[in-house]
């Protein structure tokens, strides 16, 4: 293990292991903690990969103890690297009303041009570049063999930046994304704040917007809710569906009927997600 990682907990799980490391991060200019699930078949052979982004609240564990992801890893033999949503620690500023939707656990994913937040808030570098650069160091995985997939402010990560860097995954998938930032309060907010009030600068990190100037996805699977109290006002499907549409992508986005934005929605998609990739990965499903 390259001294750059430290191991914070080591815990058997379906046969692999389930681990949380810290290290410090560059990019983030501080500390930084990250999850993996190694399936079993990491103990002989590097594994693919599935890149799980979080939402808003949440930190690199509340996907690992919450959805059970970690059985169907298991017996599809791919390893699940699980970041922070956000930088942390002394110095590190947060929303300044303490509000849930920005600052701490609100990083969206993009690289802060403005003051005081562009000093740590680098968090496309980070997972973009930074972080799968030390896993693949460090790690029993495949370098050429990932995936990439979130839930809500994770979705919207996912997507934008699959579109981004198709060449870096073999598919992408998102649980109630938040799709058009630059039209949405969570994303108004937070876009103001990191990126200042040029709209045109928003735009290389709304999905929408990149998908109507001619980016093209991997293979892209995207399940939203009809119960999801937040459909309307801040993930914006229609807007999704209609530039996928008028650029004649070949994208699956489906409404599932009384689902919400909880982990339970999740937890019911989630194996067919992970086949989903594990089949653009070349792996057989179990």
């Amino acid at each position: 293990m390259n001294e750059k990682l430290e191991l914070l907990s080591h815990v058997r799980c379906f046969e692999g292991w389930q681990n949380q490391y810290q290290h410090y991060s560059s990019a983030l200019n501080c500390d930084m903690q990250f999850s993996v699930y190694f399936p079993p078949l990491a103990e002989k052979q590097a594994v693919p990969v599935v890149y799980w982004l979080s939402g808003l609240t949440c930190t690199d564990q509340n996907f690992s103890t919450k959805s059970g992801a970690q059985r169907i890893a298991s017996a599809l033999g791919v390893a699940l690297v699980i970041p922070d949503t956000s930088p942390r620690g002394e110095g590190v500023p947060d929303d300044p009303e303490g509000a849930y939707d920005f600052g701490l656990s609100a990083g969206f994913y993009v690289n802060a041009t403005e003051t005081p937040w562009k000093d740590h808030y680098q968090m496309y570098d980070y997972i973009v570049a930074e972080l799968p650069t030390l896993v693949k160091a460090n790690l029993p995985v495949d370098p050429n063999q990932w995936s990439i997939m979130g839930h809500s402010m994770g979705g919207h990560g996912a997507l934008m930046i699959a579109l981004r860097n198709p060449e870096m995954f073999k598919s992408v998938s998102a649980f109630s994304p938040i799709v058009n930032p630059s039209d949405c309060p969570w994303g108004q907010k937070a876009f103001s704040h990191y990126l200042g009030s040029d709209l045109e600068s928003w735009k290389i990190y709304d999905t929408v917007q990149l998908v109507k100037a001619g980016l093209v996805p991997p293979p892209m699977l995207v399940d939203q809710g009809t119960a999801d109290v937040f459909l309307d006002e801040q993930l914006k499907t229609e807007a999704l569906i209609t530039a996928c549409q008028d650029q004649e992508l070949s994208v699956e986005i489906r409404y599932q009927q009384d689902y919400d934005h909880s982990f339970y929605f999740i937890m019911t998609f989630l194996e067919e997600h992970l086949g989903f990739h594990a089949k653009h990965l070349g792996i057989q499903s179990a």
